[in-house]
């Protein structure tokens, strides 16, 4: 074995057996996962898993999909990782909503019709067959950020126009109506990987949602 898969084999050992025994994963241990990934972002979906899991609001759940909203959307900016086994499963392109900017998200709002993505944690739900294919179920945990996700029909799937290979001199993906939407060719295995109470955390440096998520101001126990 050379150093380089020694190195993640002993690393997704160590984040499998902290998972397994009821302990944490760390930033560094997912940053060495998705180097491309900002250790600071990770660092805050971690703080809202562990603050979801203290409050008994999502206590089973193995899988952690991050999307960082401060990325162009021609980049890579979503990544979903299995904490029980110490895995990287994606790293994809994600689509935001047509309210939220063009390449670069600006706006995120909870209001049905907006058109706007939305931040914060979601817990996955079911999945069922729409107008946009395959799609999942999400539900907003935070009050007045995204808890108005399933009035909104605010679910992952998959869309043509998340390809950045598809028209490179748009200079952005296509935009959802408020969806995290992700390219189809891996929407029904990502989506599998996701469904049933896994976690979507989505980030943006939204002054008024930092102040007042109820994930990251964790009360102390």
């Amino acid at each position: 074995m050379n150093r380089g898969k020694h190195v993640f084999a002993v690393l997704a050992l160590v984040v499998g057996v902290a998972a397994r025994a009821g302990g944490e994963a760390t930033v560094e241990a997912l940053r060495r996962l998705a180097p491309k990934a900002d250790a600071g972002v990770l660092s805050l979906a971690l703080d809202a898993v562990r603050c979801a899991k203290t409050r008994g609001v999502h206590a089973d759940g193995e899988r952690l999909a991050v999307i960082d909203f401060t990325r162009p959307s021609l980049e890579p900016r979503m990544w979903v990782f299995d904490l029980a086994t110490g895995r990287l499963l994606y790293e994809e392109h994600v689509a935001h909503g047509q309210g939220t900017g063009d390449n670069l998200a600006r706006w995120f709002s909870n209001r049905p019709g907006s058109h706007q993505s939305s931040l914060g944690l979601f817990v996955t739900s079911d999945t069922y067959d729409g107008r946009n294919g395959y799609s999942l179920r999400m539900r907003g945990l935070e009050p007045g950020i995204n808890d108005r996700a399933e009035e909104r029909a605010i679910v992952l799937h998959g869309a043509d126009y998340v390809d950045p290979s598809t028209d490179p001199r748009r200079g952005q993906l296509g935009r959802s109506w408020g969806c995290p939407a992700v390219r189809d060719e891996i929407a029904r295995p990502l989506i599998d990987d996701l469904k049933g109470g896994q976690l979507l955390f989505a980030y943006f440096p939204d002054s008024e949602w930092l102040r007042q998520s109820p994930f990251l101001n964790c009360p102390e126990e």
